[in-house]
């Protein structure tokens, strides 16, 4: 979840200007509009469309949880669009964009995937970013054979799944399985010298699955899970954590792992602080708690400083041939630097429209023949989606180099990546202090 870079706040003016919000469909081309409606995934929806030619979409979360994250992922889809619609576009037309908001829910999710696969009839969508609303989405994508690409689903579970033929070529992701990001901050745990280790997980697809790898990981690097026997797992719904706070600290603990999103380990982290836990111990976070506004949330002590000041972890970075031409792009436009995730986001977008250009089809099913094709070659290696797309259209074959790493997919849909160490300052702010690879 999740599974996987950059800061991630932007200002209210830039985020109402953004094609996030909640939207009415547009039907003029690179353009959107907002009525304010957010009574459903149907109702939160912004159209950049065409008349014909490929129609691709947007299925992240611009609320909920993961709203400070997804927000700024879900803003690379339209850049790559608009990129590929300036150049001539895909198999001779311009693409359409159709964005849902999943809000964070798997329900609402489902439903979105639903809409864009049944009603907008899109070929490929980019999404979802919570695991678990990816497994609500996958099997309807796949039962109407509309490719889905992740940038951030990062549970084990899809691999699994992938290997059983349930997906049958209409997953992949951009962003690593949660297996190499566990492993990654297994190994940080390991060099940092914590040989005890709890942990405290959000108890859905990417908070279980993290755990898991981590556990296996950890023990097989001489380290000891306190609390392996009995794994303190909360519901994505709860709003008071007193109970699991105690347990995940309970055993004399030298760190614990808190695998979640923003909003629900702020609360919990909170509450262990106020319980007098977390003095002594260090936290450790993973990529669903990376964001600028995550120590606020948390608050501060009587000392004035930020409870999480000191805290590390791990998220999926971005290593690809395309990173800084995507990065020069992102900062002209949005006047940052591009935020973790948005490159994997722009490379799943880029995936599809390239696969169909491949194809010379704009269906699913064309997509799915071609993905692994132009994602791992052979061919001639290019980072520039419009140079790739020009090559295809000669009948030439590429091997897409992307801005999150070079996209190699495997035959389950999965990647393999490198991770950004952050950490929390002592403003608040998270920063980049490492990188290390699982292998």
């Amino acid at each position: 979840m999740q599974g996987i870079r950059a800061a991630f706040a932007l200002t209210l003016a830039t985020l109402v200007t953004g094609f996030l919000t909640a939207a009415c469909e547009n039907t003029s081309p690179n353009n959107t509009a907002d009525n304010g409606g957010t009574a459903s995934p149907a109702a939160n929806t912004t159209t950049t469309s065409t008349t014909k030619g490929l129609k691709i979409g947007s299925l992240l979360p611009a609320t909920g949880d993961l709203a400070s994250i997804g927000q700024q992922m879900a803003g690379a889809v339209p850049l790559l669009v608009e990129r590929v619609n300036a150049c001539g576009g895909v198999n001779g037309s311009q693409v359409t964009l159709v964005s849902v908001d999943d809000q964070t829910d798997p329900k609402a999710g489902a439903s979105g995937m639903n809409k864009l696969a049944t009603l907008d009839k899109t070929a490929g969508v980019v999404g979802s970013f919570a695991s678990s609303v990816s497994t609500a989405a996958v099997s309807i994508a796949t039962q109407n054979k509309v490719v889905l690409i992740s940038p951030g689903s990062t549970s084990p579970v899809f691999t699994e799944k992938a290997k059983k033929g349930d997906f049958k070529g209409f997953w992949a992701r951009t962003a690593p399985p949660d297996t190499y990001q566990a492993l990654a901050l297994a190994q940080l745990a390991h060099k940092k010298g914590y040989k005890q280790v709890s942990t405290v997980v959000i108890n859905n697809d990417y908070g279980v699955g993290f755990e898991k790898a981590f556990v296996q990981a950890f023990e097989k690097l001489g380290g000891t899970v306190v609390n392996k026997n009995k794994p303190v797992r909360y519901d994505p719904k709860a709003t008071t954590f007193e109970t699991e706070a105690s347990a995940a600290f309970a055993g004399k603990p030298n760190a614990v792992l808190v695998v979640a999103y923003e909003e629900t380990a702020s609360l919990l982290l909170k509450s262990a602080y106020q319980q007098g836990l977390t003095k002594g111990v260090q936290i450790l976070l993973t990529d669903g708690e990376k964001s600028d506004t995550f120590a606020e949330k948390v608050g501060k002590g009587p000392d004035g400083k930020y409870i999480v000041a000191g805290a590390i972890g791990t998220v999926p970075g971005s290593n690809g041939k395309g990173l800084e031409e995507f990065s020069k792009l992102w900062q002209s436009k949005k006047g940052v630097p591009p935020a973790p995730y948005t490159a994997h986001a722009w490379d799943a977008a880029a995936l599809l429209v390239l696969s169909a250009q491949a194809a010379k089809q704009n269906t699913g099913v064309g997509i799915a023949s071609k993905l692994r094709e132009v994602a791992n070659g052979p061919g001639t290696e290019v980072s520039d989606v419009c140079e790739g797309l020009k090559l295809l259209q000669q009948g030439k074959k590429i091997n897409y180099q992307g801005a999150s790493g070079n996209v190699d997919v495997d035959q389950n849909g999965d990647v393999v990546g490198v991770y950004d160490v952050w950490t929390i300052g002592d403003d608040g702010k998270t920063k980049t202090i490492d990188k290390v690879s699982p292998k």
